[in-house]
């Protein structure tokens, strides 16, 4: 039996989704392979204990004032520390799962805990979780390697102190529509789009909300698509393409999560030749950022000309009923508990690839 613990919540602007997300996978486990030990993180950074796995999605554990405190100790002795209210104890792990999307989970924060502990986890390393959560740096990265990528403008939030210089420089460099993206939050939070130099203003703001370093990028008029890459160094592979056909202007938070009219397609329409095209780019972009066990890469296919256009990467893809990593995955043969085992054998193994 592998002592497995799930770790989610976390201090994230997408800790309801992490919540959503840990469900679904720990629903995923075949418990006779696993004793599962839930830890939940508050949006204020308290770790707890989750007995009841029901109230984990609907986030009622965190009403619950009763819960053990439980945290991942750093010593090398795998242990979880639990401290409740009668009695202190330690329990022993075996791998850690950290279903944490965004900041303080999918950066690298936690994984390097994880090394410190030497204790087996899943997913991408430190250095590639840091790399994948900067929309900034991947864009470095995929401009090493040639990908085309949209084009763009990188700001700093100082910058904003003198807004008309920077608006001259922005709009001097790029035309509009822009969009405007915080450099390290996921699940579309703080985007906005651009049409003019009032909405660059607002939405520079909104963005330095969220981080200190802001993406603008001018406006690619294509179809959303996204692939899912699983596995390790050559033996990484594409699981399945799929298109977003947002309900909104463009797919932000709401659009992703709260509107009825976006859709996502699996097995999208597109040419064997464009599919070969856009799998051989992901895995491009997955070794490039030294990616391991699973990522979802995303691009746009350019309308006219049919140009393949890379767009970003998640190292830590949602799994919550609409999320299309797991669909890819299933679409394409391997049924999420399947791709779980793999990847906890995966965290096992990480040092032979």
């Amino acid at each position: 039996m592998i002592r497995l613990a799930v770790v989610f919540g976390g201090m994230s602007s997408e800790h309801d989704v992490s919540c959503v997300s840990a469900k679904t996978v720990i629903d995923a486990l075949d418990r006779t392979k696993y004793e599962v030990t839930c830890i939940g993180i508050t949006k204020d950074g308290k770790w707890y204990l989750v007995e009841d796995e029901d109230t984990i999605s609907n986030r009622e554990w965190e009403k619950n004032e009763e819960l053990a405190k439980a945290v991942i100790s750093p010593a090398t002795d795998h242990k979880i520390i639990i401290n409740s209210k009668s009695d202190y104890r330690e329990k022993e792990i075996d791998v850690v799962f950290p279903v944490l999307h965004g900041l303080y989970g999918e950066d690298g924060t936690i994984q390097g805990l994880l090394e410190m502990a030497k204790l087996p986890y899943v997913g991408c390393g430190t250095l590639s979780s840091a790399i994948t959560m900067d929309k900034f740096f991947t864009k470095v990265i995929a401009d090493s390697v040639g990908v085309v990528q949209t084009p763009y403008v990188g700001v700093r939030s100082y910058e904003l102190s003198d807004m008309e210089k920077l608006v001259e420089k922005i709009e001097k460099e790029r035309v509009y529509p822009m969009f405007v993206k915080p450099s390290c939050a996921g699940s579309s939070i703080g985007i906005t789009k651009a049409h003019n130099r009032d909405e660059l203003i607002s939405g520079l703001k909104l963005a330095a909300q969220h981080d200190s370093k802001i993406l603008v990028e001018e406006t690619i008029n294509g179809r959303e698509i996204e692939c899912a890459v699983y596995g390790a160094g050559d033996t990484a592979i594409v699981g399945g393409l799929g298109e977003i056909v947002a309900g909104a202007e463009f797919y932000d938070f709401d659009a992703k999560y709260n509107d009825e009219g976006s859709l996502t397609i699996t097995n999208p329409d597109i040419s064997e030749e464009k599919k070969a095209e856009i799998k051989e780019k992901a895995l491009k972009i997955y070794g490039a950022c030294d990616c391991y066990g699973l990522s979802r890469v995303d691009f746009f296919l350019e309308r006219g000309s049919d140009r393949v256009v890379f767009n970003e990467i998640n190292a830590i893809p949602g799994h919550t009923s609409i999320s299309m990593y797991p669909m890819l995955m299933e679409e394409a043969g391997y049924p999420m508990s399947q791709y779980i085992d793999g990847l906890i054998e995966m965290a096992f193994n990480r040092k032979k690839y």
